[in-house]
């Protein structure tokens, strides 16, 4: 398993009440490295963060990893079925984040 995906796994399951529910996947194309983060639906709060403090905070971990390893790394976290959103819904979280800061 790559030190990136390794790290992630370590930190968000450590800050989850249901880590059994933490799937990591990674993919490489010619931007660099995109990791996917799905987490059970009542953690999504825990990594988010207020202001989504927690996760610029992991993204920012995640990029430090990833130069260690001369990648560019880029975390995409999901929205989890029954979250705030409808079932039906393709924004994710990431989205909703980037709305909110244009809203600021």
């Amino acid at each position: 398993m790559e030190q990136d995906v390794q790290f992630l796994e370590y930190v968000v399951k450590a800050l989850v009440d249901n880590p059994d529910a933490v799937k990591v996947s990674r993919t490489v194309d010619e931007m660099g490295v995109l990791i996917t983060l799905d987490v059970h639906k009542d953690d999504m709060g825990k990594i988010i963060g207020r202001s989504g403090n927690t996760a610029k905070a992991i993204r920012t971990l995640l990029r430090v990893v990833g130069m260690k390893n001369d990648a560019r790394v880029n975390l995409k976290i999901n929205e989890p079925v029954g979250g705030m959103r409808s079932a039906g819904s393709s924004v994710s979280v990431d989205d909703a984040m980037a709305e909110l800061k244009n809203d600021e």
